[in-house]
């Protein structure tokens, strides 16, 4: 790859990568909203198991338009990796700020609250969970902001670069179409 064709990959990479973090940003929104209203619960899942059909027609788009329907399968992963790199990027910056400055524990005494309903003691109580999961709980809720968005930033670019191989593979084209 040359130094031009390299710096394409990542001026396409950091726009798609800020069109995903807004999709995570919203699934983020939603999963918050979701705590009080089940049906955003259901769009927050939505919307991030649109994430790998997203990195792939983003992908598809690159190829196309940026590299005229020509695409390996190394600068295609390249590219899902930087998608997701950029949008994790962002994600975290918009996850740090909302538990820094507007969360004021609200997600933990909800999850919390979810854990001492006596539902949930019963059954913790039955499968022997009841000591670990308060455990974990304590753990959670010592957490920074920057703890969680840094957390989440790594998972997030983990699962980017396992996802971009299958997308890549997917997207590979070595000869043009012919129409």
């Amino acid at each position: 790859m040359t130094p031009a064709e390299y710096i394409q990959l990542k001026a396409f990479a950091r726009q798609d990568g800020a069109l995903m973090a807004l999709l995570w940003i919203g699934s983020f929104g939603c999963y918050i909203a979701g705590l009080g209203h089940p049906i955003y619960g259901m769009i927050a899942v939505m919307l991030a198991v649109a994430t790998p059909f997203f990195a792939a027609r983003r992908l598809r788009h690159f190829r196309d338009f940026g590299l005229e329907g020509i695409i390996s399968m190394r600068r295609g992963w390249a590219f899902v990796v930087l998608i997701f790199f950029y949008a994790s990027l962002l994600l975290a910056i918009a996850q740090y700020a909302y538990f820094a400055f507007l969360d004021h524990g609200f997600l933990m005494d909800t999850i919390e609250k979810m854990l001492h309903s006596p539902e949930a003691e019963q059954m913790l109580k039955q499968a022997g969970m009841k000591e670990s999961i308060e455990e974990n709980l304590a753990q959670l809720q010592a957490m920074r902001p920057i703890d969680i968005a840094l957390n989440v930033l790594t998972t997030n670019i983990l699962i980017g670069m396992v996802l971009g191989l299958p997308i890549a593979a997917s997207m590979k084209r070595i000869e043009k179409l012919k129409n």
